[in-house]
């Protein structure tokens, strides 16, 4: 069954139970038609809710109606690059990126539904976390864009986490900042705003500098009782700043934090047209909080509650669990960010995930080319992941490094990928392909082992999503052996970050008074909504822990490769 057969039998089944058809009665047919035409209703008036998120290497739009199902999506592919020691996007990059997402959601919507948009109930934007935009009083841009993925502000982190007693991670805003003063940069005095990717776009549309608390807690500690930024660490940054000449305050440069279901300003005039060059979209459309791609994932995953907890794979990898109470003492390879409701989360992050595997990927898509075949990657994606069930469960002596960046947790400022196995070494595709899995994992597993093992952390529920897991029970079969966990992956598991921003969208202008985010996701949202659940195996877990303990020993190896080469 291909995706849009998937797609039309989930719509099918979903419409015989929200409209309560007979299926005796109404046919596929009968149904698809029936669900176009309530969509395209639902466009034209101007009831649908957009989010559209920010990946690493693509910006999804998804275009929800009323009962939170995707309608329509766009997207644009776009990469990073790596200039004069940074990891950057530029601003033309964002705003050429962000218009041909929007114009393919247009198209989509053209070509499903015969209609054109004019405006939406709300409107959501999120990014990838962290990073470090500063713009002077003129609006200007005063240094590239420098991303999560950087390892460059390693001084500033320790010296704030010790200032703070609080983990400050090297891809967070505000080391980002403190390092620039340290380095003494040119440009730290004429500072008027800080931003990450997200609130610089929620800016430049509404003119509101606001962040939503989880993209907020990426940017600078948060005082969870009170929804704010932390003003003793404020003001003990404050006092950093001014030893250094620096006559702005902390809180004069940073965005605003709001709570999810905050009001955060509306569609400007002139902020429509950035997102649609056609003139045809509407100003006045509210926003909501923009929000990183961990709140997002943590609303796609209905993991917002205590003791709830969700492992989101893409370009990076990172492991979230909402605490229960506070750990008993700083790790520096766990973050404490919050939910887009403002409770304190358990972080371990993670810089390198899938990269290493698509690359090999292609490769092997290229030896099939080249001997005349002809190749689907969808296709080959499954074959090979499945053939990585066939392999010995420690690998069989293989071992991969999916460095491509640097990674905090291992210590590392920079990667090289890297594969390696002993002379006798069961080297067949099966192993090789599982090898290329568990390194997806390996590094995650060494804080969240921390998290869940030496401080006892509990999680009723971990919901896997992204790319990693769509065939079936591979990679979350493997990701419960290497945390030891039942992993549940959610039907709507392939939905994304972009869904979860248009969820906080359609939560801010539909919830009901006093409802919370948790309980508008588990009545109006999830309800009746099935997961899959893999039970950790003994015999998997034993062998990634083996495969573990190689792996953190051959680490020197992947460091003398980084200072060699």
């Amino acid at each position: 069954m291909n995706r849009e057969d998937e797609y039309d039998l989930k719509c099918y089944k979903k419409a015989m139970k929200e409209h309560m058809m007979d299926p005796v009665t109404y046919s596929l047919k009968e149904v698809k038609e029936e669900l176009k035409m309530d969509a395209a209703k639902c466009i034209e008036s101007g009831k649908s809710v957009l989010g559209i998120e920010f990946g690493s290497t693509r910006i999804k739009a998804v275009l929800i109606d009323e009962n939170h199902n995707p309608i329509a999506e766009g997207g644009h592919e776009w990469e990073n690059r790596f200039e004069n020691g940074v990891w950057t996007y530029s601003l033309d990059d964002i705003w050429t990126g962000l218009k041909d997402c929007y114009a393919n959601l247009k198209k989509d919507v053209k070509e499903k539904y015969g209609v054109g948009i004019k405006r939406f109930a709300s409107i959501g934007f999120s990014a990838m976390m962290h990073g470090y935009m500063v713009f002077d009083k003129e609006g200007n841009l005063m240094v590239p864009f420098r991303t999560w993925r950087n390892t460059i502000t390693g001084e500033a982190a320790e010296k704030l986490t010790k200032e703070f007693n609080f983990n400050i991670p090297q891809r967070w805003s505000i080391a980002h900042l403190y390092q620039a003063i340290l380095n003494g940069e040119e440009h730290v005095g004429k500072i008027d705003f800080l931003s990450t990717l997200a609130v610089y776009i929620h800016y430049m549309l509404t003119g509101k500098r606001v962040a939503g608390v989880g993209e907020a807690s990426g940017m600078f500690p948060i005082d969870t009782a009170k929804g704010d930024y932390n003003q003793g660490m404020v003001d003990k940054f404050d006092a950093l700043a001014a030893a250094k000449g620096l006559s702005w305050k902390l809180r004069d440069i940073l965005p605003q934090v709001l709570t999810a279901g905050e009001a955060a300003g509306t569609l400007t005039a002139e902020g429509a047209k950035l997102l649609d060059e056609s003139g045809e979209l509407e100003a006045g459309i509210p926003l909501c909080p923009p929000e990183g791609d961990a709140g997002t994932g943590m609303v796609a995953t209905n993991s917002v509650a205590q003791r709830t907890g969700n492992v989101s794979a893409g370009t990076s990898i990172f492991a979230m669990v909402v605490l229960e109470k506070d750990l008993s003492k700083v790790y520096p390879i766990i973050d404490i960010v919050t939910t887009p409701d403002g409770s304190a989360v358990g972080m371990v992050h993670c810089n390198n995930c899938t990269s290493d595997i698509n690359a090999w990927v292609n490769l092997l898509a290229e030896a099939i080319e080249a001997n005349g075949g002809t190749v689907d990657k969808g296709k080959l994606y499954v074959t090979l992941f499945n053939k990585a069930l066939e392999g010995d469960p420690d690998c069989g002596g293989l071992i991969s490094y999916n460095y491509l960046s640097g990674e905090g947790v291992t210590d590392l400022d920079a990667g090289r990928p890297m594969f390696v196995r002993t002379p006798d070494a069961k080297f067949n595709l099966a192993n090789f392909m599982r090898t290329h899995i568990y390194s997806a994992f390996a590094t995650l597993k060494t804080g969240c082992d921390v998290m869940i093992k030496d401080e006892g952390v509990k999680v009723d529920t971990l919901y896997g999503h992204g790319g990693i897991f769509k065939t079936k029970g591979v990679a979350q079969g493997i990701l419960a052996a290497a945390l030891n966990s039942s992993v549940s992956v959610m039907e709507t598991a392939g939905e994304g970050g972009a869904w979860g921003m248009a969820i906080l969208a359609a939560y801010m202008v539909n919830k009901a008074a006093n409802e919370s985010l948790q309980d508008y996701l588990g009545i109006k949202v999830f309800a009746g909504q099935k997961g899959e659940t893999i039970a950790p195996d003994a015999k998997l877990v034993a062998g990634f822990d083996k495969f573990e303990e190689v792996y953190l020993k051959g680490l020197a190896a992947e460091k003398a490769a980084v200072e060699s080469i």
